[in-house]
Order: structure tokens, then sequence, then C-alpha cells
């Protein structure tokens, strides 16, 4: 495995190849995706994922195999965040379960444009301006912070969202779903449905999150194969573990400070590069316990229901 154009092409052929089957094969109907189809999925995601680290670790090296598994780990936590904000968009537009798996699908297709393009320039800069390295970790640090004490319920806003108030200014919108389209034409006018309004919402969340996650992970790796690669299989299950944890997301209340401790360690080794490297497999180990230990008390400590009116 060489790190080469050739090599880029063929993977991002290789992943494209497997979401238009997806979509055109397995899930070519509109359905409700099930808890058992959900967790099957999940399965295979992960299947694929580990043995891609395995190839990354007997072709590039120990360094880039731990590298790879770090940063897929680290995007597939933070990816959880992005869960719950999905799961109250499609309850504030009250999406059919049937049309959540196209708009997250079309949604993803976006976010491995973006993050592709925010990977590239983000390790273009770090390499020509060394001092951005502290930069980078002062604002993870300081995202961290930020995160813990924002609390752990995410909130959205539709109704400001910049994005969203420019469709609706500018684009003509129908209050129908129209058997999940995203736009219809009417009278010779082509009309967007409200599910193009929640995938513009789901692509503007998902730049957000970016924020955060591809730091996070460019603070790992420096080479881009690797952040991308790994970027690319956590966003690859992001559509399965939606559906297999949606009922059991709020149960994991106290993730989102994990979460935060994540990104302060990883800040703050970036800020003591200089005077020490904290080895790979260190840093696997710090954020796989952090993980898990959030997960055991978020069960151990249940969150305490709200009164019935």
């Amino acid at each position: 495995m060489e790190n080469t154009p050739v090599f880029w092409v063929g993977f991002n052929a290789f992943v494209l190849a497997m979401l238009m089957l997806d979509l055109l094969v397995f899930n070519r109907r509109a359905h409700v995706v099930s808890i058992r189809e959900a967790l099957g999925w999940s399965a295979f995601w992960i299947a694929l994922s580990l043995t891609f680290n395995y190839l990354v670790y007997r072709t590039m090296g120990p360094q880039a195999g731990l590298e790879f598994l770090t940063g897929y780990l680290i995007e597939k936590s933070l990816s959880v965040d992005n869960l719950f904000v999905f799961l109250l968009i499609f309850s504030y537009f009250q999406v059919p379960q049937q049309y959540q798996h196209k708009i997250l699908f079309w949604g993803i297709i976006g976010a491995l444009v973006l993050r592709g393009i925010f990977i590239l320039a983000g390790a273009a800069l770090l390499a020509e301006f060394h001092f951005l390295v502290y930069v980078l970790g002062a604002f993870l640090v300081y995202t961290g912070i930020k995160m813990a004490s924002s609390g752990s319920e995410p909130e959205i806003d539709p109704d400001n969202n910049p994005v969203v108030k420019f469709l609706s200014r500018h684009l003509p919108i129908t209050s129908k779903l129209d058997n999940g389209k995203f736009f219809v034409r009417k009278e010779k006018l082509l009309f967007a449905t409200p599910l193009f309004v929640v995938l513009v919402m789901v692509e503007t969340t998902d730049v957000v999150f970016a924020a955060d996650s591809i730091p996070a992970i460019l603070a790992i790796s420096r080479d881009t194969f690797i952040v991308y690669t790994s970027n690319v299989f956590a966003l690859l299950g992001l559509r399965a573990l939606y559906f297999a944890l949606a009922g059991l997301m709020k149960l994991f209340h106290y993730l989102h400070y994990g979460l935060s401790l994540i990104l302060i360690f990883i800040g703050g080794k970036l800020l003591i590069a200089e005077i020490y490297v904290l080895p790979m497999s260190i840093s696997l180990g710090v954020v796989g316990l952090i993980l898990v230990v959030s997960v055991v008390v978020s069960l151990w400590f249940p969150k305490p229901q709200a009164p019935a009116e």
C-alpha cells in the first residue's frame, strides 16, 4: 500500500462503489431500518475498517497502524454528538423513519467531500507554518473546555440557521414530502421539498462538527492519507450507528464529558510536543480508557427522568 495519487483514486472509487451498492441494491426502496439491520451494517463497517487498519499496519508500519486506529476511534466517538443532533433535526422536521436513511446517505456523501478538502488544507497549513501546531493545541483545549461547560444536551435552532434562512428566501419550498424527493417540478417551476431543507441542516451541522473532529485527528497524525481514510471509515458507519443507537443515545449522557476530556488531552499533547512526545500507544490507551469510563459511568448512574406533567 502506497500513499500515491493512484491509490487515492482507487480508495475513493472503492468507497463510492460501496455507497452505491448500499443505496441502489440493499436500500433501493425507502423503508424503516430495523435495529437488527442497523446492527448488521454497523458490524460490517467496523469489520471493514479494522481490516483496512490491518492492511495499514502491515504495509505502512506499526506507527501508521496505531495512528489510523486512534484517529478512527476519536472520529467515531465524536460522531456520537452528530447522532444526537441528527435525532433532534429529524424530530423537529418530523421526518418519517423510511426517509431518514436517504438523507443520511447524501449527507455523508457531502461530508466526505467537505472533510477531504478540510483535511488537505489543514495538513498543508501545518506543514508550512509550524507555529500553527500550538494554535491547534490551544484550540482543542479551548473546545474541550467549552464542550464540557455547555452541558450534554445539544441544541438546534433551524429557524435561525443562516443557510436555511437563505434557502427560504431564495428557493420555493413545498409543504409536502412528495414521496421522499428532494426536488419536484410543478407547473414548470422547480420546488425544493422539506427533505432538502433537512439535508442542508445535516450538512451544515456536519461542517460545524468537522471543526472539532478534523483538528483532533490532525493532532494525531500529519499523514493526510491516514487522517482521511480514518475519517472516511468512521463516517461510512455513521448511518448504521444512528439507527442502531437512536433509542439508546440518551443513555450515554456522560459521554459528552468524556469527549471533552479527549479533546483537552489531545490538545495538551500538542502543546508539550517540543518537551515530550507521548507514544501513540499511550495516546490510544488514554482515549480508549476515557471512552469506556464515560459509557460505564453513564450506565451506572442513569440520568434522572423528568417528572411527567
